[in-house]
């Protein structure tokens, strides 16, 4: 059926012109006139208003309508015109709602200078930036809006609405550009084919896909937006669904090996052996987890839990359970410290159940070996041989455990851990690796709201360990302004030398390692101190340590770890910090997953507002693991105002994941999310968004379940094939079929 799609097809460089359309493919990843037609506006103009002037968000490019309300030419002596014939033009716009300030430079200011008058209406579009603690945009690009629709100035066919669409833009085309393509493949819509049954729509009360697009791009009224909106959600939901429910049928085909534990092997004997009782949760999510692996179709499992609420002892019983049955349990961690530390921790909880044909090891006992990549070649062999012949019923280890050379005598489980730090193709070559395919069961520690786990991991049934065990203390958060109360931070350093004078430990985590060569061609453009603190790059590892050493920490020893040291340097660092030979860590976010050392109890972020909610999440439950009070400090040079700072107080202000991960959801564009997990495929989500759609996204599940379960191959919904097929590209089908 693919003729359908002809128009949409084509390529935009037969319509638009060349030159646009390298911008469009470059920028914005628009190829054909289907993509150009699905690239939604981000908001609406009304002709009448003005944008807020007062939200505009830091760093990014916005397009504002705004009238000038003050112009100002400024004559200055610089280098380059020592005798003050530097001119800067200060143009400050209004909105009734707040100023900005825009600023032309050089011989930019002719032009603008002519045409911004006071009392000019005009659309501005640049980035965002701070200058002396205000907002400003330099050498924005403009159109002037007469308001007049007989001015040919005005591109009356493209603003003849009284709303007026404003896309998402790059510095490179503006949005007014972009409305200006649109205009012209516009007429193709008419074209589009409906990938909604009849049935499904009508019971909807949706509008077709032509009418749609029509509507979304060219709105005559509000309600004209809301008819597209809630049609073009539709279609991405749905299509999106079916995709994930076909792919949970295909699944249900695959064979697998039923693992049942015998009822007094090795699970039985581990069991026995722990000092402390199971929480309700590890009991049930363990329950969810055997009844999968007792099936003969293999267990696709996401297992949810907060930082420290016991997922591994859950992953550890499940690996205990396939190897009583008779096979092999394989655990990949995304980072060789994690790996060693997962290995020694369960070496340590089995005791002389994890020495299998050894002097000494129980009767029921197994080998678990660990595998890197940077292993000596004669440990790596001995390993290798381990897994091939079956000695060891549980490996441990990096993506080294995908090699061709790495061979398994019968793998039934694959546990992932943290799974957006893994890539799909890398679990389809270690499910490769079993006789038939292993059961798998994901891990992670970043809570994932209900609605973006039925998008993401749409194809993986969901396990919540939502109680932390008994033992784990409360952490304390607060954010140390820094610019504005430089005494705040003063008094950080005093309460990091507190815990460990009281014999504790402390963590400072930085953005940046600090050995990067820094760019000559960008050193030398800075215009002003305030510009510099703007512009500074992220506070560096090796920069900070080296400072606190010699000042605020003097005295302490104090250690680095970062991800370019040698794995063998890494690990010594680890185990000196963990033998508490180490009073203050200074380290990337390598020890935001996994690391646990009980005896750190504070933990200092620097440039905390460099860091994604959910990381400075992830990053602060390595402190309080033990039996004292953890406490948290989140350092930042934002004004007060700033979005960033709203984000730290976020944090600072619960322990929920679940509450910050939707906060973070909010903050960031979905497809940021579920970029991550769609391994760089782009994501499909222009309308839809995952947290406030929650109820669609419900039933665009449930009807996509009905129609797969009816259809399979959906031989009668042509047009639903070719929109799954434009949907899953070649590289998205993979990673479906892979997931």
């Amino acid at each position: 059926m693919p003729a359908l799609e002809e128009p949409l097809q084509q390529p935009l460089k037969s319509v638009l012109g060349p030159a646009t359309a390298k911008v469009m493919a470059e920028h914005l990843g628009l190829l054909t006139v289907g993509d150009l037609l699905h690239h939604y506006p981000r908001r609406y103009e009304e002709r009448g208003q003005l944008t807020h002037l007062a939200d505009l968000p830091l760093d990014e490019h916005v397009t504002v309508v705004a009238q000038v309300a003050d112009a100002r030419l400024h004559t200055f002596a610089s280098a380059k015109a020592p005798r003050g014939k530097g001119q800067r033009l200060e143009v400050t716009i209004t909105d009734g709602s707040g100023r900005l300030q825009l600023v032309f430079f050089g011989h930019g200011v002719h032009k603008p200078h002519k045409e911004l008058l006071p009392g000019t209406r005009a659309m501005f579009a640049g980035k965002v930036s701070v200058f002396n603690r205000r907002l400003q945009l330099a050498h924005p690009a403009y159109e002037l809006l007469s308001g007049n629709p007989d001015d040919p100035d005005e591109a009356v066919e493209t603003w003849a609405g009284a709303l007026i669409p404003i896309y998402p833009a790059t510095a490179k085309l503006e949005s007014w550009k972009i409305g200006k393509a649109l205009q012209t493949v516009l007429p193709t819509a008419q074209e589009a084919v409906d990938p909604l049954p009849d049935s499904l729509r009508q019971g909807r009360g949706l509008v077709p896909l032509p009418e749609a697009l029509l509507k979304i791009h060219r709105p005559h009224t509000k309600a004209d937006i809301e008819d597209a909106r809630a049609r073009l959600k539709w279609d991405e939901a749905f299509v999106l669904q079916v995709a994930l429910a076909r792919r949970r049928h295909a699944e249900t085909q695959l064979p697998a090996v039923p693992r049942r534990p015998s009822p007094d092997g090795l699970l039985s004997a581990f069991d026995a052996r722990l000092p402390f009782t199971l929480t309700d949760g590890q009991q049930r999510v363990s329950r969810e987890i055997f009844d999968d692996l007792a099936t003969d179709h293999p267990m696709h499992r996401l297992l949810q839990g907060e930082v420290g609420s016991g997922k591994t002892m859950v992953a550890l019983r499940a690996m205990l359970a396939v190897v009583d049955a008779g096979g092999q349990a394989a655990m990949l961690a995304p980072t060789e410290v994690l790996a060693q530390q997962h290995h020694r921790s369960i070496v340590e909880m089995m005791g002389e159940l994890a020495e299998g044909g050894m002097l000494g090891g129980a009767e029921q006992a197994t080998k678990v070996v660990l595998l890197t990549g940077s292993m000596g070649a004669a440990a790596r062999r001995h390993a290798l041989l381990d897994l091939t012949t079956g000695e060891a019923g549980i490996v441990i280890g990096t993506h080294a455990l995908i090699e061709d050379k790495v061979q398994f005598h019968d793998l039934g489980l694959v546990v992932v851990d943290e799974q957006h730090r893994f890539g799909v193709e890398q679990r389809d070559a270690l499910r490769g690796k079993g006789k038939q395919p292993p059961h798998l069961l994901v891990m992670t520690a970043t809570p994932i709201p209900r609605t973006v786990a039925m998008t993401v991991f749409g194809d993986l049934e969901t396990s919540v360990l939502d109680q932390l065990p008994a033992g784990r203390s409360p952490i304390a958060s607060h954010v140390v302004p820094a610019a504005d109360k430089p005494h705040f931070l003063a008094r950080a350093w005093e309460r990091v030398r507190e815990e460990v004078g009281n014999g504790h430990q402390a963590y400072v985590v930085c953005p940046r390692i600090g050995d990067e060569e820094d760019d000559p061609k960008k050193a030398g453009k800075t215009k002003s101190p305030e510009d510099e603190a703007e512009k500074r790059p992220p506070l560096a590892v090796l920069d900070v340590a080296d400072q606190l050493s010699k000042g605020p920490l003097s005295g302490l020893t104090v250690e680095v770890l970062h991800g370019r040291m040698h794995p063998d340097d890494k690990d010594a660092v680890m185990r000196r910090f963990a033998a508490g030979e180490t009073g203050v860590l200074v380290a990337t976010t390598v020890i935001e997953v996994g690391v646990n050392v009980p005896n750190a109890t504070a933990m200092v972020i620097m440039d905390a507002d460099r860091f994604g909610v959910s990381q400075l999440h992830q990053l602060r439950g390595r402190v309080g693991r033990g039996s004292a009070p953890g406490l948290c400090l989140l350092v930042t040079e934002m004004p007060e105002a700033s979005a960033a700072r709203q984000r730290l107080n976020a944090v600072a202000s619960t322990l929920d994941g679940f509450e910050l991960s939707r906060i973070d959801l909010e903050q960031r564009r979905e497809g940021d999310v579920l970029g991550q997990a769609q391994s760089g495929a782009r994501t499909s989500l222009r309308m839809l968004a995952v947290i406030e759609d929650e109820e669609i996204i419900a039933q665009a599940r449930e009807e996509a379940a009905a129609v797969v379960a009816a259809d399979p191959e959906l031989t009668n919904l042509p047009a639903l094939r070719t929109a799954l097929d434009a949907l899953l590209d070649e590289e998205r089908e993979q990673y479906l079929e892979k997931g």
